[in-house]
């Protein structure tokens, strides 16, 4: 088996699999079960934790002692990022797209009270992260701190690997468990989470059919991504792996109002899980993809599926922003 790169062991691993019964009724001879990475702990909760066990780990490596990455004011990826940074005593920069003045609420606040350095930058700035992030390296040179830029979401080859260790995970845990998941669905929203997935499907031929929910632009936009980060992984392992663009299986059309802007008929359906599940999805990420694995199993686009795995990838904190939206 190809040896993946190192990691640093940061998060609350295994994460658990439970079914949900409300999921389940959607659909006769159809189960649905939920693999909590919202566990994977507090301060760093969901997917980007998985990813940054292997980013920081080469930080670590070259020896630097700041992290600098980017995200909406809201990024879950930019909190994970600043909470590694304080537990490990580096120094964290986040390129946030948003205003300063905007609430102080959910996942922003936490940046704050991790001691993030924060710079805010506009939408059409932040079109130009990488190179504001990379002029941020070398500003930072002068007051001899060693800056690495980790990218949005932590997704790129190495950060790929997260999820190649959570389908890994998850083959020990269908053992454990005495059941086989023939399809896995995450939410898409830079692609790392679905090509570690793919990626280990490949390598460990598991002959899963995973599939993604994009959560904004669309499916194309994603192919093309994953297809980029399967190829940056790829240096790593050399894993001489055959696939086609058509098994890059991503389900457009949940995006909504656009990215991060939710509907009622959203939030509803998340308050519904909640009530009747005790799971709490969140309005961003895991929220828009369930909605849509939901409808898509109406649409009889999962016929051959009976075990059906849904990754929480966590999100939590960005309820919080939202409360004024939810009726109750």
């Amino acid at each position: 088996m190809n040896n993946i790169p190192e990691r640093i062991n940061l998060a609350n691993l295994p994460t658990k699999i439970e079914k949900s019964r409300y999921l389940s009724k959607m659909k006769e001879n159809l189960n649905v079960f939920v693999k909590r990475d919202d566990y994977t702990g507090i301060e760093v909760s969901g997917n980007k934790i998985r990813k940054l066990e292997f980013s920081v780990k080469q930080a670590l490596d070259e020896g630097c002692n700041a992290l600098i990455t980017c995200g909406a004011t809201q990024s879950n990826h930019a909190r994970a990022t600043a909470a590694v940074a304080a537990k490990l005593g580096l120094k964290s920069y986040l390129i946030l797209r948003g205003k300063k003045e905007d609430m102080i609420d959910g996942n922003y606040l936490l940046d704050k009270m991790l001691g993030a350095n924060i710079i805010f930058v506009n939408e059409e700035e932040y079109k130009n992260r990488q190179e504001i992030m990379e002029e941020l390296v070398v500003k930072l040179k002068g007051d001899n701190i060693k800056a690495y830029i980790i990218p949005e979401g932590a997704s790129n080859g190495i950060g790929t690997f997260g999820y190649y260790g959570a389908l890994e995970e998850i083959l020990k845990q269908e053992k454990e468990l005495g059941i086989i998941f023939d399809t896995i669905v995450c939410a898409v929203g830079s692609g790392g989470t679905y090509a570690g997935l793919f990626l280990a499907n490949k390598v460990f031929k598991a002959n899963k059919k995973i599939y993604g929910v994009n959560v904004s632009k669309n499916a194309q936009h994603f192919i093309n991504q994953v297809e980029n980060l399967l190829k940056d992984a790829n240096k790593y392992i050399s894993a001489d792996i055959e696939y086609s663009k058509d098994e890059i299986n991503i389900m457009d059309g949940y995006v909504g109002k656009g990215y991060g802007i939710s509907t009622d008929k959203e939030l509803s359906f998340i308050r519904d899980i909640a009530c009747n599940d005790g799971i709490i999805f969140d309005p961003v990420y895991t929220g828009k993809a369930v909605y849509g694995m939901v409808n898509e199993i109406k649409k009889n686009t999962f016929n051959e599926s009976k075990n059906i795995l849904f990754i929480h990838t966590g999100g939590l904190f960005g309820l919080m922003p939202k409360r004024e939206q939810f009726i109750f």
